[in-house]
């Protein structure tokens, strides 16, 4: 069964959408490692402008290689937020990644973004 899913980066409009794969134990593995080697490489060179940029930019292109199993369609960037996501992955510049799941009130009005969801415990972050 598929697992629709939302990334979103702090200071960056943009949202990134995944149609399958989207389940906490098949993103958090790819974006944990993921997100350490992105800050660890920012800080090696001390580039720090434009970060939500380049950030969003490289989670398209591995998410593209690492969850799309070839189907490319499954990925997609925009700016409005999905009624039918099961989770929502939130990552701040202060490098949290918070996991977020949408209530009914997101589901009928998804516009509410995050104030429509609950958080999951951090343990699994």
């Amino acid at each position: 069964m598929p697992t629709p899913c939302h990334i979103v980066v702090e200071g960056n409009p943009v949202i990134v959408y995944a149609s399958r794969n989207g389940a906490p134990n098949k993103i958090l593995p790819i974006l944990q490692p993921f997100l350490e080697k992105f800050w660890e490489e920012r800080d090696t060179c001390g580039e720090y402008c434009d970060t939500p940029e380049c950030l969003v930019a490289q989670i398209v292109v591995r998410f593209g290689y690492e969850i799309c199993e070839d189907d490319f369609s499954n990925l997609r960037v925009g700016v409005n937020y999905d009624p039918n996501v099961e989770y929502i992955y939130s990552i701040g510049l202060d490098r949290t990644i918070n996991v977020w799941v949408p209530e009914t009130e997101y589901r009928s009005n998804p516009s509410l973004e995050l104030k429509g969801c609950r958080q999951l415990a951090n343990q699994l972050c």
